[in-house]
């Protein structure tokens, strides 16, 4: 199941994708005389998503095709929600990318951050640049969705409280963080630092997650590649790694790194293209 969140007038909609077409969930709830949340982060915190998705899975797949829809030109995205309760992020997750700054640990303990809500922005949205610093910079991220309340899980139940998967957009002031390392979080914490959407795939969607490629874009050319399988921390892991560190909630967001950043310039079209994924796009705005 792919799971989009629509724009309509001063309303964001769930819905779901159906090839070049989206069906509302708000016409799905319609057609089955039960009312489901028309807000993807009230699907996931309600136990909604797993209620929708079992009847997608059961044959609703079929059934959209008979249902009201919006055709894909006349899409408007929005982020996937607005206000996720965490927004967790690791870096250098790729072994090529760690090896070219001299940084592969020793030890199996990601490097991490957080990332305030008033840093996200949806597709086609600005990034707006900090007056504040002199080099920012886009990197393509996987970002895992997750979708059941958990602590304390191991790498091998992972799979069954992670609602999907999505393209995001990680943004840095790299001056602010190469003045200090300790300013890390400040070098990530600007408002449109952190891009989510257009679309929450979840995993049976994915042959193999280890072979989907991740490319950071900028203005249409690929600047960087890697796949999955090159992490040195799987998303599996990731999951259960902060799992241990706190209570995880439904629509929760964990970035796992990227395989490089590109600098953004005013006019520039950043990109986070994921295999089998609808990319996500961002310009680049004025210094604000």
């Amino acid at each position: 199941m792919r799971l989009v969140t629509l724009k309509n007038g001063k309303q964001e909609l769930a819905a779901i994708a159906a090839q070049d077409r989206f069906v509302l969930v708000d016409e799905i709830s319609r057609f089955r005389g039960q009312l489901w949340s028309s807000s993807t982060l009230e699907l996931l915190q309600n136990g909604q998503f797993d209620e929708l998705k079992q009847w997608y899975a059961e044959g609703g797949e079929e059934r959209l095709t008979e249902l009201p829809a919006i055709a894909a030109p006349e899409a408007e995205f929005a982020p996937l929600y607005r206000h996720p309760r965490k927004i967790w992020g690791i870096g250098m997750n790729y072994t090529q990318k760690a090896m070219d700054l001299n940084s592969v640990p020793p030890e199996a303990e990601p490097v991490c951050f957080m990332k305030p809500d008033t840093s996200l922005i949806g597709p086609g949205d600005n990034i707006v640049l900090p007056s504040e610093s002199e080099s920012v910079t886009a990197e393509a991220e996987l970002g895992i969705v997750i979708g059941k309340v958990c602590k304390d899980i191991r790498e091998e139940q992972a799979s069954q409280v992670v609602a999907g998967f999505t393209p995001t957009l990680d943004m840095t002031c790299q001056d602010i963080h190469a003045r200090n390392p300790r300013f890390l979080q400040r070098s990530k914490a600007f408002d449109t630092f952190f891009s989510l959407g257009p679309e929450l795939v979840t995993a049976d969607e994915i042959p193999d997650l280890r072979a989907v490629a991740l490319e950071t874009v900028l203005n249409g050319k690929v600047i960087h590649r890697n796949t999955v399988d090159h992490m040195m921390y799987n998303p599996w892991f990731i999951v259960s790694y902060f799992s241990r560190m706190m209570t995880l909630l439904p629509g929760d967001i964990i970035m796992t790194g990227t395989p490089g950043s590109t600098p953004l310039s005013k006019g520039d079209r950043a990109e986070c293209r994921v295999s089998g994924f609808r990319p996500l796009v961002n310009p680049v705005a004025g210094i604000y």
